[in-house]
């Protein structure tokens, strides 16, 4: 054999081994990729299988969440109702408050089926009955009790009797709602990490075979499906949320026309009796000087006529009580003169006008410089205060008297300090008015929003009309209001307000 044949057949030899690497390599590469084929489509199944979990359990908990904001809302219903029936006496009341009342227990049920697999929340179920059991028996005890007394003289004491029982439903339901969305916020989590998972092993096995390109694409275009029907069952709880808010609000729109019809019974028949009482009070003021004089008199022609009882029911026992009758019919006087103050502003039409923020908190500042600088206290604007379109005048109320709240209730001893802040969210201002004054208990929250009621040391003057009249203003504005409040730290009113807010006429009662 020549050289040359030699080093040809060399030359085959070689190409021969190559050939069979490159057929190795290809078996290799082929049997790899199969590998990985079949070890990323068992995993994807898995992971796609755990997002469908995910999505049922995301899907579970906003039903459950739902159905708790129906149980509350129907919770305020039948309180409303309730309250409305023993103000007013009119019937419709009654028949809304049964209605509502029938509901309840349904409401309860719904849950307890719907928290089957959640151990703990059976037994806030278990408790949230026998809650609604004890508060349905006592109201219902509440109204008989107005149905023999055709016009309860005091129906504020037999709503507050009513309160202790409401409060502790509305607590553990507020508790149930509140662990509703901590776990959405976990299962939430765990979806939003499991989808990422899915994601990085698409695009790993994409960049790591070509080959199964198509495959990845099919699992992709699923996978993008899930993640649209998901979506989907997300609008359409947030749109049954939104529901849900809009029949809050129109809940609250009717509370507020309750209130106003009833101030409309206060000004009619409660102030001509008061007027009558305040004029005989005075007449027997007149009565009392008369007498004193009779008394002066016989004491001094006749000393032994004057017995001491009689000297001292002239001289320390009539006064008193004409003094304790008086201050009673001012204080019934200032109520109701609140009271129709608080009407004719939810009557008063609302003007919408451009309104600089900043210049009105410096305008309410100094309106209140004189009780800022008695408590040794500042009001401070933190950066710029977004503008708005609104009321004026209910818009100086509102912030008027957040304000003056937060100067008057400060921690004695310490120097006070009011941050006024805002922001923009969308077609929303949020502006925020933080104190470091002595705070509001937790359970105090709703409370202080309430008319008539009151947090806290009784140590400043008022009547507890103040932030009812602010909720109601800013419910009227298209708004809302919420809190935040640490005891002996401070107070955070936040007020969500519609940049741009419409004109709404007058209303008669």
């Amino acid at each position: 054999m020549t050289a040359a044949a030699i080093t040809e057949a060399g030359a085959v030899a070689a190409e021969v081994r190559a050939a069979r690497r490159v057929r190795q390599l290809m078996l290799l590469a082929v049997s790899l990729g199969f590998l990985v084929l079949v070890g990323v489509s068992i995993l994807t199944v898995v992971l796609v299988s755990r997002d469908q979990d995910f999505t049922h359990w995301v899907n579970h908990t906003y039903q459950v969440d739902q159905k708790i904001g129906d149980l509350r809302v129907t919770l305020e219903r039948t309180e409303g109702a309730q309250r409305g029936y023993l103000i007013t006496g009119d019937a419709l009341y009654l028949d809304g408050y049964r209605t509502s009342a029938n509901r309840l227990p349904q409401l309860v049920e719904t849950l307890r089926a719907l928290m089957a697999d959640n151990s703990a929340e059976q037994h806030n179920v278990d408790l949230l009955q026998s809650r609604i059991t004890q508060m349905l028996a006592m109201q219902e005890s509440t109204l008989q009790a107005a149905r023999m007394d055709a016009r309860p003289t005091d129906p504020a004491a037999l709503i507050r009797a009513d309160q202790p029982l409401l409060n502790a439903v509305r607590d553990i339901a507020l508790g149930m709602a509140n662990e509703e969305g901590r776990l959405l916020e976990e299962r939430s989590s765990g979806q939003a990490a499991n989808a990422e998972m899915l994601l990085v092993v698409e695009l790993a096995s994409g960049i790591m075979l070509a080959l199964i390109a198509v495959g990845a694409f099919v699992l992709m275009r699923r996978y993008a499906a899930d993640l649209d029907r998901s979506q989907l069952a997300l609008r359409k709880m947030n749109e049954g949320l939104e529901d849900a808010v809009q029949a809050r609000t129109q809940d609250l729109t009717r509370a507020n026309e309750e209130i106003q019809r009833f101030a409309y019974i206060v000004s009619h028949d409660l102030r001509a009796p008061l007027v009558n009482i305040m004029g005989f009070t005075s007449e027997l003021e007149v009565a009392l000087k008369a007498l004193h004089r009779l008394a002066d008199t016989v004491e001094a022609e006749a000393p032994a006529l004057m017995f001491p009882d009689a000297r001292t029911a002239v001289e320390e026992d009539l006064p008193e009580s004409i003094g304790f009758i008086r201050s009673s019919t001012q204080k019934m006087d200032r109520l109701i003169n609140a009271i129709l103050k608080l009407s004719r502003e939810g009557r008063r039409t609302l003007n919408p006008e451009d309104i600089a923020m900043d210049a009105l908190i410096e305008g309410i500042a100094a309106s209140l410089q004189h009780q800022a600088d008695a408590r040794e206290a500042v009001v401070e604007i933190e950066g710029t205060l977004p503008n708005l379109q609104s009321d004026r005048l209910a818009t100086e109320q509102v912030f008027g008297n957040i304000v003056e709240n937060a100067l008057k209730y400060l921690k004695p001893g310490r120097p006070g300090h009011v941050i006024v802040r805002g922001r923009t969210e969308g077609a929303f201002n949020i502006y925020e008015i933080q104190d470091n004054g002595r705070g509001i208990d937790a359970k105090d929250y709703e409370r202080v929003f309430e008319l008539f009621r009151r947090a806290g040391a009784q140590d400043q003057p008022g009547e507890g009309i103040g932030l009812a009249h602010v909720r109601a203003l800013i419910v009227r504005l298209g708004g809302t209001i919420s809190l935040e409040s640490a005891l002996d730290q401070g107070t955070t009113f936040r007020v969500s307000l519609p940049r741009t807010a419409r004109r709404i006429e007058d209303k008669p009662v």
